[in-house]
């Protein structure tokens, strides 16, 4: 069914993917715990946790490399299960680790991903994947030779040959340099104005914030699934950013007191989510001043989608989480 149908019927559009209580064994580890959840076509989602969250494992399901232990889901139209080969046909993805051929050219690595996808007049499309990716210059060069930013496009090149309405990216900007990452992003942008369906795993809350919808994992489980704007406005409380000598002594200190044990560390300085900044203000500058810690400034600033992130995990555990340096997303 169209969407112009759909919209005429009344009816909700079908998403591109949706999971129902998701889950993964590997042994007696629940590696991927219940997750259940949509994502609508032409939208990007974010799975954002520490190492270990369950995120690879979610996207190696849903691309059909691993079989559910339970749990149902459906990929554009596709059972995941019962259809695994129809899913696999339908879908891009691209995995943390390098996949192409070093031995082969920028040129010969897509013209074998056609090959393997069925695409027979590839030509035409590998042209505009060139162009699009701006590798066309380095078409000649043996992948092996290519920086990881450059390889990091080849294989996004390699992913869209067959030209999937959805693809699954797992970290792919990881270990890869500021500029190529902001370029890779570009690219990104573009695939969604195509009308492009993307799930993407990343370890960077900044290329969350880009995304329509955030999935905060944290031991197998979606512990929150939200836009940014709504998982920040949810922090619910006043932040305060502390600065002064010897901060970690300082931020060690401070947790002591139940009062401001939410208290985390980002690099050399503190944040303090408080009730009210300016009593908050004055009780920290108190007690810093007793316990002989020089404060350089006390200040108000917004919570960030890393705030947010770090207070759902407490909230999830039911305890607070002491992290020296913030969240490993």
């Amino acid at each position: 069914m169209t969407e112009d149908v759909e919209r005429a019927e009344g009816t909700t559009p079908v998403p591109a993917l949706e999971t129902r209580e998701l889950t993964r064994f590997f042994g007696t580890t629940h590696a991927v715990n219940g997750v259940s959840f949509s994502v609508g076509r032409g939208e990007m989602l974010a799975l954002v946790g520490p190492d270990g969250a369950g995120k690879t494992t979610t996207i190696r399901m849903l691309t059909g490399v691993l079989r559910p232990t339970s749990g149902t889901a459906t990929v554009l139209g596709h059972d995941l299960v019962r259809e695994r080969d129809a899913v696999k046909r339908s879908i891009g993805y691209l995995s943390q680790v390098f996949s192409l051929y070093g031995d082969l050219t920028v040129d010969e690595n897509i013209e074998f991903f056609a090959q393997i996808h069925g695409v027979r007049r590839f030509q035409k499309r590998r042209e505009e994947l060139l162009a699009f990716t701006r590798l066309a210059p380095f078409r000649r060069r043996l992948a092996g030779n290519l920086s990881g930013g450059m390889k990091q496009k080849l294989a996004l090149a390699c992913t869209l040959i067959h030209a999937p309405a959805l693809i699954f990216l797992d970290e792919p900007t990881t270990g890869v340099d500021p500029v190529s990452r902001r370029d890779f992003w570009i690219i990104l942008s573009d695939l969604l104005r195509e009308g492009i369906t993307i799930v993407l795993a990343t370890p960077y809350l900044d290329e969350a914030e880009r995304c329509h919808t955030v999935a905060l994992m944290h031991e197998g489980r979606i512990i929150r699934r939200d836009t940014p704007t709504a998982i920040v406005e949810a922090f619910g409380k006043r932040l305060l950013e502390v600065v002064c000598e010897d901060a970690r002594a300082a931020y060690r200190a401070i947790k002591q007191a139940p009062e401001w044990e939410e208290a985390q560390m980002f690099g050399s300085r503190i944040h303090v989510p408080v009730e009210d900044v300016a009593a908050g203000t004055q009780r920290l500058q108190q007690a810093l001043e007793d316990m002989h810690f020089h404060v350089a400034s006390i200040r108000e600033i917004p919570p960030s989608l890393e705030d947010a992130f770090i207070s759902e995990i407490r909230h999830s555990e039911g305890l607070v989480v002491g992290s020296e340096g913030g969240t490993a997303a």
